[in-house]
């Protein structure tokens, strides 16, 4: 049976996909542009303290991994991803708007609760949407992935400008209206063929949850992620305190997405083993904490932003690599909640602890998060032959 991407397809509805793949991404990756380095300081200027908005910071970590994985699962049985993506974008939309109009600490916790319930699960379809597109189309998933790189730079660079022209307390209202934005680049996703209808149930592999190897890759890559929770939660508020402008941080936000932009407009040349670039990923983390830890000048702070595009966009690029050979096509949207539940649950744990150590030692929480950057290269280093050699997905687009 010819595989997926060996499929013809015509030439315009390959090229509506990924354009309409691209515009909401770039819509998803505005709001979190906005809402990453900005919604902290929001929570600031209406008056929550520190360890509040370490525990309100936890909450999309938390449904990562309690109501998101329920919701990947349902959507995928369903054959409804993409319906699934334009709900979850519309009660975002909503939800930031109720949040907005909260200022007691507990009453915006519940009310964000629910929000990032809705909210969370965005991601990980829209993810699954694309690596299925991936495989149906022949596609790369870096090239598509940047489009949200690159306006999740152009959110933040907006919004840095907007700090020192706008009150903080208005912040909200910037993440509101590019929810508003990514409901109407939702409707514009292409359908996509039932995969089941083409393609044999495989029923060879091991399942998801007792495959060691795949388990090897999402903690790995939770590790090295979540080791990236400190600097999105307290470093815009930290560098304000050391005088740097809002102008100025967005700058140093924006160069770690420019980085990332290239590592995944370059990622279809890398030859390397997948594995292999997430131990770099993790490497350049353990690094990069280091250096922010120690205060630095402004230049060699920007240097340090520059190895987002490792940390971050090279970790990414591994993963799903190995996730589009390990999960085949109609497990994708499962294989990508599981993975976002690992990302969560070590993420919310993060959050939380992170804002307690913030509170007392201040930029050394750094140093915990390189700790766990480690542990994620070792762990995928140590697992890499196994995962080169034993890989189970009948598509390998992407």
């Amino acid at each position: 049976m010819q595989s997926e991407s060996q499929i013809p397809i015509a030439a315009a509805t390959k090229r509506r996909f990924a354009v309409s793949l691209a515009v909401f991404y770039s819509a998803f990756f505005a709001v979190l542009g906005t809402h990453v380095p900005f919604f902290p300081v929001w929570l600031k200027a209406i008056g929550i303290d520190a360890v509040w908005i370490g525990i309100i910071a936890a909450l999309p970590a938390i449904t990562r991994f309690t109501t998101l994985p329920q919701v990947t699962a349902f959507a995928e049985k369903r054959q409804a991803i993409r319906a699934a993506i334009m709900v979850s974008a519309l009660a975002t939309a909503i939800g930031f708007t109720m949040v907005g109009l909260q200022q007691q600490p507990l009453a915006l916790f519940l009310i964000y609760a629910l929000t990032c319930m809705v909210w969370t699960p965005t991601m990980p379809l829209t993810d699954a949407y694309a690596l299925r597109g991936v495989a149906r189309y022949g596609l790369d998933y870096g090239p598509l992935r940047l489009w949200g790189a690159a306006a999740f730079a152009a959110g933040s660079l907006a919004c840095g400008y907007l700090v020192d022209v706008i009150a903080p307390r208005d912040l909200i209202w910037v993440i509101v209206a590019w929810a508003v934005v990514a409901v109407a680049a939702s409707l514009l996703l292409q359908p996509l063929d039932d995969l089941r209808r083409r393609t044999p149930e495989r029923h060879a592999g091991k399942p998801l949850l007792r495959d060691a190897d795949f388990w090897a890759v999402i903690a790995s890559a939770a590790l090295i992620q979540s080791s990236h929770i400190a600097f999105y939660t307290f470093s815009a508020i930290n560098w304000q305190l050391q005088g740097i402008s809002g102008l100025t941080i967005a700058v140093l936000w924006t160069l770690g997405i420019m980085a990332e932009i290239v590592v995944f407009a370059l990622s279809p040349r890398f030859s390397l083993q997948p594995s292999t670039l997430m131990a770099i990923g993790g490497v350049v983390a353990v690094l990069r904490w280091i250096v922010t830890a120690s205060e630095p000048p402004l230049v060699l702070l920007a240097i340090a932003q520059l190895g987002h595009g490792f940390s971050f966009g090279l970790t990414i690029v591994g993963t799903m690599n190995l996730l589009a050979q390990r999960v085949s096509s109609h497990e994708i949207a499962r294989g990508q909640g599981y993975y976002a539940a690992c990302n969560g649950l070590l993420g919310a744990a993060t959050s939380i602890a992170s804002g307690a150590i913030y509170a007392r030692i201040g930029d050394n929480v750094y140093y915990v998060m390189a700790a766990m950057a480690a542990a994620g290269a070792i762990l995928i280093w140590s697992a890499r032959h196994r995962l080169t050699a034993q890989p189970q997905s009948e598509t390998s687009g992407g």
